[in-house]
């Protein structure tokens, strides 16, 4: 008996659908059966086969017979990864078997998605969200997963989400004897509710005003951020409370953003979407396929992981060159592309790049209360560890300088996020206008050099402070963009049409880490 059940492959962020089809033919003469398996499928998939007898036999189901077993996963040119399939093969096998009592055609309204444990419970897996995407673009009638991961499907609209705990649920549902209940989730108001849920408020950093003031400025544009100062000056502390004065996700951002993450595996059992822009903070030894993407089975790397939210790279020069350098396209381009023998896939890496280190080796360089012992050719050598060409990818390049203890001991309580951020919106809407009619262009940090050309207007004080500012700092073309970028920005904050003198002066002091004038 032939039966066929339907699923999904994972490739990239894209799901595709996957035909099932097994094929079970019984024989008289005693002999071993056979178990075939066909269509590219990798080692966790081919493993499957002990998996799903096992489960089917603890689910009080006849697994086995004088009968051989051929498994086709159409189309046989994709391969497919993961322990996914065992809920459609162990649904297909007992169709097949005719232990299941119901008609062919009911497995065509459903897609089914789910690992098998040996006693038959059911366990979550990766990719249920672009599986759901998937199902209610073909018009399948609904999804039957893992009741764990019944909450991430069920964001998606006009598809019913069945959640299941053991296959025998899963039988019971399709054969009509004990039908499972859909899940429902109202997604928007569990969205809203959790967007303004931060851990950590500007309020509470004391001092800092030319820092904190560099934070907005950034979180208002979208630009990359290097902090640089001694040991506990406070970099790192800022730069968590970064996410408390961005712009919220709106809904196509997030729906992005929890599918990278449904497919890496990162969301939280019972998750539904991700609500507040993603904070990854990779440790420096990280390699670089864990930052870029990538491996045998493709995962994305933190810079997607980072998608519409912040990449935070402590101790800055201390990662790896190579993996320093392998993130210069993705910064401008705001997508990867990864090709490997096995696969060759487009993810999203659209974020803001906040990166701290210390001055020099010891880490006392410009300190007012530490005497730093590093010669002049440590400290080049120490920043030449970040090359040229990243840092005109930094838009702002900031000095921290420690507040004294007796000042933090009487220093009032900081400018709230909730003022910050009020403030940041207001800019990030001018520019939502300004690129109304410029897809995937959200913020000035993303503008293009022609939008550059036509859309930033300098009046003539500011044309000739950036004149001589240019001259000075001996600052790249490219550099030269990034510092009207950020004049626009700040010319945006003070809800000004023209850049102004004083929006270029601001905007040449954040590039004091140039070569040409730091560390000597």
């Amino acid at each position: 008996m032939l039966s066929t059940v339907h699923t999904i492959a994972i490739n990239g962020l894209d799901a595709s659908r996957v035909l099932i089809e097994i094929n079970v033919t019984p024989f008289s003469q005693p002999r071993d059966a056979l178990y075939v398996m066909v269509g590219l499928p990798d080692s966790a998939v081919k493993e499957s086969k002990t998996r799903v007898r096992s489960a089917m036999e603890n689910s009080g189901y006849n697994a086995r017979g004088a009968a051989d077993v051929a498994v086709n996963f159409a189309p046989a040119d994709v391969k497919k990864e993961g322990s996914g399939y065992d809920l459609p093969l162990a649904v297909g096998l007992l169709h097949a078997f005719e232990q299941a009592k119901f008609p062919p055609d009911v497995l065509n309204r459903y897609m089914f998605l789910g690992e098998l444990g040996l006693d038959g419970d059911l366990r979550p897996v990766r990719g249920v969200l672009p599986a759901a995407i998937l199902a209610r673009k073909l018009g399948y009638e609904a999804l039957i997963v893992p009741a764990e991961n019944a909450r991430e499907a069920a964001v998606v609209n006009q598809l019913k989400v069945y959640g299941a705990s053991k296959l025998r649920d899963v039988m019971q549902h399709l054969d009509g004897t004990q039908e499972l209940q859909p899940t429902e989730v109202d997604t928007r108001a569990e969205y809203y509710a959790s967007q303004t849920d931060f851990p950590y408020d500007f309020s509470e950093v004391k001092g800092q005003p030319a820092v904190k003031r560099a934070f907005e400025v950034a979180a208002a544009g979208g630009h990359n951020l290097l902090l640089v100062g001694s040991p506990g000056c406070g970099k790192s502390m800022m730069a968590k409370r970064l996410p408390s004065i961005l712009p919220p996700l709106t809904l196509a951002e997030s729906l992005e953003t929890t599918q990278i993450h449904s497919i890496a595996g990162k969301l939280e059992r019972g998750a539904t979407l991700i609500s507040t822009r993603p904070f990854r903070s990779p440790h420096h030894t990280i390699s670089d396929v864990a930052l870029i993407g990538g491996g045998a089975s493709m995962q994305p790397g933190e810079i997607s992981l980072a998608h519409n939210g912040i990449l935070f790279l402590d101790e800055f020069p201390h990662y790896t060159k190579n993996a320093l350098e392998t993130m210069r396209q993705p910064l401008e381009d705001r997508v990867i592309t990864i090709s490997r023998a096995r696969y060759n896939v487009t993810l999203p890496c659209s974020f803001m790049l906040v990166a701290a280190m210390n001055p020099c080796p010891c880490g006392y360089y410009n300190d007012p209360s530490h005497e730093c012992t590093c010669t002049p050719a440590q400290v080049q050598r120490y920043l030449s560890r970040i090359s040229g060409p990243l840092l005109d990818r930094i838009d702002l390049q900031v000095e921290v300088v420690p507040v004294p203890v007796k000042e933090l001991t009487n220093a009032p309580e900081g400018e709230p996020s909730a003022n910050i951020r009020a403030r940041v919106m207001a800019a990030r809407e001018r520019q939502r206008e300004r690129f109304v009619n410029s897809p995937g262009v959200h913020c000035n940090a993303q503008m293009s050099a022609r939008q550059l050309q036509e859309l930033v207007v300098l009046d003539e004080a500011a044309q000739d402070a950036l004149s001589l500012a240019l001259d000075r700092l001996g600052l790249s073309a490219r550099a030269y963009e990034r510092v009207l970028k950020v004049a626009r920005t700040i010319a945006d904050l003070e809800d000004s049409d023209k850049v102004q003198r004083q929006h270029i002066a601001e905007a040449v002091s954040y590039r004091n880490l140039d070569r040409s004038s730091w560390g000597t």
